[in-house]
């Protein structure tokens, strides 16, 4: 007896054995492991300058825009992401996967002191770190007070 004669004869059989396949299929292929796919990460540099006073025009044009000028030229960058707020300016440099995020970093380094003369003299230093794409903040706390004003909660959140 064939697949096919079976089938038409005993077509709820027939139907109840696809289905039966089907739903081993389908739990089969939900508990395959992704092994094959590399753990991969994208080497990314952030550069960070605080300005105390400044609004956002100001850091735009007197920071962001003069350092996003340097570090466009950086080998192996494929993408450029700046933020611009009051008293900050933040910089994410994404390479590309091949380039060794040590080498990047000394790279972002060496162009920023190349403006340095050219940015403002209040602002702070730059700082250079190496972003890791996995540590994304879990969770954020906003604490309230009846109590105590805005400098004795950031004095003792310090302590």
């Amino acid at each position: 007896m064939t697949i096919s004669d079976l089938s038409i004869r005993r077509p709820v059989f027939a139907t109840v054995l696809s289905l039966m396949l089907l739903i081993v299929g389908l739990m089969a292929a939900l508990k395959l492991s992704v092994r094959e796919y590399p753990d991969v990460s994208r080497p990314v540099v952030g550069v960070s300058v605080f300005y105390r006073g400044a609004n956002a025009a100001v850091i735009e044009s007197r920071i962001t825009q003069v350092l996003e000028g340097e570090l466009a030229g950086i080998e192996g960058i494929e993408k450029m992401t700046s933020t611009s707020r009051d008293e900050f300016s933040r910089i994410n440099l994404e390479f590309s996967l091949d380039r060794d995020i040590d080498g990047a970093a000394n790279d972002v380094r060496e162009r920023i002191s190349r403006v340095m003369g050219q940015m403002p003299q209040e602002a702070d230093t730059p700082q250079v770190t190496k972003v890791d794409d996995s540590t994304e903040p879990v969770m954020y706390i906003n604490v309230l007070s009846n109590k105590r004003n805005q400098l004795e909660k950031i004095g003792r959140a310090h302590v």
